[in-house]
Formats: C-alpha cells, structure tokens, sequence
C-alpha cells in the first residue's frame, strides 16, 4: 500500500524548522568564530559598559582600528591584563584637554563626546579632570575610559611613550553586551570622529548584530513552528475521535 502522502501543513512545519535551525546554528556558530567575549570588572567605560558586564569583540587587527572604537587590549606597561578603553588618538594625533568648553581636542578640533554621560554623578566626570598634551606616535593608539573621573588610562601613563600602547596590543573591537542577560544588546558605531579630516574615524562594526538576530530568530521559529504543529495534530486527533 502506498504511503501517505504528507500534508500542506506537515510540509510548512518541516519547513519552518528547517529554516529556523539552519538560521540559528548559523548565527551562533558566527558569533563564536569571530568573536570572543570578555569581562569587565571596574566601571572605567560606564555608562557605555557597566562594572560586571560580558563584552564581545570582534576579533580584527590594531591596524584596523579607528578613533572612536572601543577595544580590547592587552599591555604588559599597564599590568599585561585584557582592558577596555576607547581610542581617542591613532599615530600622529595630537591629543589634548581642554578648550574652553572643556572639551578634548584632536589636532586642535573639539569632540562633542555624546557617549559620555550627560548627567555625570559622583565619580563620573566630563571630558576630562586634567590637562595633558601628547602627540601619539605611529602604530600607537591613545585610549580613554568613558567614565573619565575614575578611569586609569593614557593620562595615568604619559611617562611611556605619551601614554600610548602599540595597536598591535589589540585583541578585538567591542561591539555588544552579553551577560548579564537583561543587559544583552549591541553598541553602536559612534559618529563622534567622522568631522576630523583625513579619516581614520570609527570602523564599521561587523555582523554582530545580524547573527545575533538570526540565532534568536531561527530559535523562536523553531519554537513556534514546532508547537504549532503539535497544536494541529491535537486538534485533528479530536476531531477525528467525535467524527
């Protein structure tokens, strides 16, 4: 006797979690392959990255790297432990604070940095809380913690080399949180560096954002396509017992 042949909905069902798995594998196995998560300990970064959070970096080269990105590296002059600070000067920069507003300047133009906190509380300052003046070398970076008040960064380190680490000291570019769970979201390229001439402003991130969608996605298909199914099949027994 011949088989039954499938139904309209058992292919749409096959279908739906064919597509949700393919969609959520993919986007996981996307998210280990490129990149790698980190903790972040002390509230240097805040608000943009709270003390206790996970970050993810995509893994690319210092060389890569443009002001206004946030980084993860590691520098055996400032403790040889994974950081995370943002670049705010890249090989022949000259770094300085502050004009009149306070601002810190690049090359003598102010930066209107929207991703410091506007509201700052206790410990959270401006800008900057001190005046410094450098000139950053090539193939170095100068870095800055968002949370200026508290953060130990290339102001703290200006006896070596102006305070600058080797972009080779990268080991990724900082693109999303991801524990604590309610905490769980992507960090946006800043815009803040695009006005300086001669480029070198904030990268474009990578597919963070898509694969995380797709994983989640592809989950919730697999999900609701599944319990659908098994909705359906309920009610057809059901009715084929009152039938």
């Amino acid at each position: 006797m011949a088989g039954r042949k499938p139904t309209a909905g058992a292919v749409i069902q096959a279908l739906g979690i064919g597509i949700g798995l393919v969609a959520m594998v993919g986007g996981f196995a996307l998210i280990a392959f490129q990149y790698r998560p980190y903790a972040v300990p002390t509230g240097s970064m805040e608000p943009t990255v709270m003390a206790g959070q996970t970050v993810l970096a995509e893994r690319v080269s210092g060389n890569d790297i443009g002001r206004g990105d946030i980084v993860v590296f590691k520098d055996a002059q400032w403790g040889d432990t994974a950081m995370v600070k943002r670049v705010v000067g890249i090989g022949g920069d000259h770094v300085k604070c502050c004009d009149a507003q306070g601002r810190v300047t690049v090359n003598g133009i102010p930066l209107a940095e929207s991703y410091l906190d506007e509201n700052p509380t206790v410990g959270r300052a401006g800008p900057a809380d001190q005046q410094f003046s450098a000139v950053v070398p090539a193939g170095r970076l100068w870095l800055m913690g968002d949370n200026r008040a508290i953060s130990e960064d290339s102001r703290v380190h200006l006896d070596q080399l102006d305070g600058t680490v080797p972009a080779s000291s990268v080991l990724g570019r900082v693109e999303g949180v991801v524990f604590p769970v309610g905490s769980v979201h992507t960090i946006d390229r800043t815009s803040v560096f695009d006005a300086l001439p001669g480029g070198h402003a904030a990268t474009d991130h990578g597919p963070l954002g898509l694969a995380a969608y797709a994983a989640v996605g592809g989950g919730a298909l697999v999900l609701i396509t599944a319990g659908a199914g098994t909705v359906a099949g309920i009610v057809n027994r059901r009715r084929t017992r009152e039938a």
